[in-house]
């Protein structure tokens, strides 16, 4: 692109989406994905236009030539329309002398069909196959196939022929009828038409290129409508069968070449993916092809500065429609038919390249493997970023065309991944909140009950004393009954000043090295004898790895003791508790499960099990300090406790505790 010169195709970059569509869709890759954004690369753009063709999101601005043309119109020169046989599809819904009329009232003093220009091309492509047998040659007659061929196969720059397109042969044409003053405006479905104009050995053949979107634009404009203007012919040269130039084989059917299968001599295709792959066969594959017709989109009847919302089979049938028309009133005028002989029909061809090199294939394993694609049968291929394949996509990240966000599968599975680690960081959150919530409780709690405990456990010691005194001396009296009750409340009274001194941490701690299996088994041994276990079967399951730790064995003792009775009280007709421990080495990490088979907690409860005072068993059968003074005491052990319960079907808690945060 010239320095200054308007980029032919750019972002808008407010309304890209970045869905890769461009990417997928541009047969040159001058797409760059850079900071979430889609960017026209200039120099390698072809012009299609597909990019403007396919986004959805309408983010794609093409090069205005309207205040240009505008500006032509009103500078007192003369001008000519010089129309596109594609207009038959775009205007399909007027007749020609009522457009002819329009394009007059907009300014234009002359109004010409570019189909003459293209039979003059016609004549020269029947010529140079049947005068030059055996050569080869590509039509240049689409200026986006010339471009790709410059920049993508320049070995192929050969191979053109030097032939002008419809265009350049109309420019010259009008300029030896009309004169070298008359500055012409093309007016076609072509976008690449903008830059054709501009080339350097073409510059002052064509003034401004404008499509018919900014035709109609500039109908718009100036308010002018079809049933508000007089209808004119066109001017002349009169066109032949170059009307069925922007229909796929149009050319060749103007040209009276036809595609033999039997001899392949001549062979044409359209669309972007077949031109593609025509090519990279053509410059591949042994043939005998002596012309090869490509264009870039499927006719250009379906170029991207059509309007028009008819499908490709109506605009085909619009074109035919027309070109009918005008070869049936070819003998009812006597206008005089122009001398063109000896116009210049040759126009030159350079190469431009701008392939890029392989990567290396270390660097490009690298940018795979970046994106989980380990193994062949990881590329999947899919096409989701734009690219036809994974190594094209590592390609063009390598040379700084793509990212590798744009893989959906490898991002899906990263935001899988991210998700999954966001909900474990999520839940840890959640239970380091309830840990520091239970902790405050506790802390508030355990000052409230140090309070307690000391200003009640000297009184109650008094009762105790002299109650146990009168009672030896009343022991046979009627006042014996309740001075026994008075000695057994005030004994239970004891029990929960004790159990509010373990709570409020007053009892001293002493950490000794000490095995957990050890502490489990004598616990257990204590606990078989007890009334509450005869109908309830005892399973161990004891690591044997379990290394010693600084433990305090009397707290240790104390929350197996706690979490067994409650498992018994839970099973009243009998049943299994299980006791495990085992030894993470991974986590070097001590881990207790002790579990029931009892009728287990309700989810109501299960969130204040470890509340102070809080408990479910009928009154007199427990005080609800035991799990709290577990808690505190699993907590003081650097631990996590856990418990898992369904009603009905059990209760398992397990105790986590780190055997290197086991110090004093």
């Amino acid at each position: 692109m010239e320095p200054g010169r308007e980029p032919l195709v750019c972002t808008i970059k407010e309304k890209c989406r970045v869905c890769y569509t461009c990417v997928r869709e541009c047969p040159a890759k001058a797409i760059r994905i850079s900071g979430g954004q889609a960017e026209v690369i200039q120099e390698r753009c072809i012009g299609c236009g597909n990019c403007f063709r396919v986004c959805t999101q309408q983010a794609k601005k093409v090069r205005s030539s309207v205040e240009s043309v505008f500006s032509l119109l009103s500078g007192g020169g003369a001008t000519a329309a010089c129309l596109a046989p594609s207009f038959a599809a775009e205007f399909c819904d007027m007749d020609h002398r009522v457009l002819s009329g329009m394009l007059r009232r907009l300014g234009f003093h002359r109004v010409l069909e570019v189909a003459f220009g293209a039979d003059l091309v016609s004549q020269e492509y029947r010529k140079l196959v049947t005068e030059k047998p055996g050569s080869q040659h590509i039509a240049t007659t689409c200026p986006a196939i010339v471009s790709y061929i410059e920049k993508y196969h320049p070995g192929l720059v050969k191979n053109l022929a030097k032939i002008p397109s419809p265009m350049i042969a109309t420019a010259r044409g009008a300029h030896r009828i009309y004169g070298d003053d008359i500055s012409l405006v093309f007016i076609g479905p072509c976008i690449a038409k903008k830059d054709e104009a501009l080339r350097e050995d073409l510059k002052g053949e064509i003034a401004e290129v404008l499509t018919f979107i900014e035709l109609r634009q500039m109908f718009e404009s100036r308010g002018i409508r079809p049933e508000d203007s007089d209808p004119s012919e066109f001017d002349p040269p009169r066109p032949g069968l170059g009307t069925l130039y922007p229909i796929g084989r149009g050319m060749l059917q103007s040209a009276g070449l036809r595609e033999n299968l039997l001899d392949n001599a001549i062979f044409a295709t359209d669309g972007t993916k077949q031109f593609v792959h025509a090519l990279k066969e053509y410059e591949a594959i042994p043939h005998n092809i002596q012309l090869l017709e490509l264009l870039c989109c499927n006719g250009c009847i379906m170029g991207p500065g059509m309007t028009t919302k008819l499908t490709h089979f109506s605009r085909r049938s619009s074109v035919s429609r027309y070109a009918q028309e005008r070869c049936s009133e070819s003998g009812e005028r006597d206008d005089p038919v122009p001398d063109l002989s000896g116009i210049d029909m040759t126009v030159s061809f350079r190469q431009r390249d701008l392939r890029h090199p392989a990567p290396p294939r270390e660097e490009l394993r690298t940018i795979l493997e970046q994106k989980g694609k380990f193994n062949p049968e990881d590329e999947l291929n899919c096409g989701a970023c734009g690219y036809d394949t994974c190594v094209e996509h590592a390609t063009a990240i390598y040379l700084g065309l793509a990212e590798s966000e744009m893989c959906l599968p490898h991002t899906i599975e990263t935001l899988k991944k991210t998700a999954f680690e966001l909900k474990e960081s999520y839940e840890e959150l959640v239970e380091a909140k309830n840990a520091l919530i239970q902790s405050e409780k506790l802390a508030s709690l355990g000052r409230m009950a140090s309070g307690i405990a000391h200003e009640i456990n000297n009184p109650l010691t008094g009762v105790l004393t002299y109650s146990s005194l009168l009672l030896e001396d009343l022991k046979d009296t009627p006042h014996a009954d309740d001075l026994e009750t008075i000695i057994r409340e005030t004994i239970r009274c004891r029990t929960i000043v004790r159990g509010l001194l373990d709570f409020a941490r007053e009892s001293k701690h002493e950490k000794e090295r000490s095995n957990l299996n050890e502490i489990i088994v004598n616990t257990l041994q204590i606990l078989e004898k007890h009334v509450n276990y005869h109908k309830i079967r005892i399973e161990k399951d004891l690591d044997p790895r379990l290394p010693l730790s600084l433990i305090d064995v009397n707290q240790m003792r104390s929350v197996v003791n706690n979490l067994s009775e409650n498992a018994a009280h839970a099973m009243p007709d009998g049943g299994t508790l299980t006791i495990t421990t085992r030894y993470d080495d991974i986590k070097d990490s001590i881990v207790l499960q002790i579990a029931d088979t009892g009728v287990g907690i309700s989810d109501e409860n299960l969130g204040r099990i470890f509340d102070p005072f809080y408990t479910t068993k009928k009154e007199g059968k427990g005080t609800g300090l035991g799990l709290a003074v577990t808690f505190g005491i699993v907590k003081r052990h650097h631990g996590t406790i856990e418990v898992k319960s369904a009603h009905g079907t059990g209760t398992t808690f397990t105790i986590t505790i780190p055997v290197s945060l086991l110090h004093d």
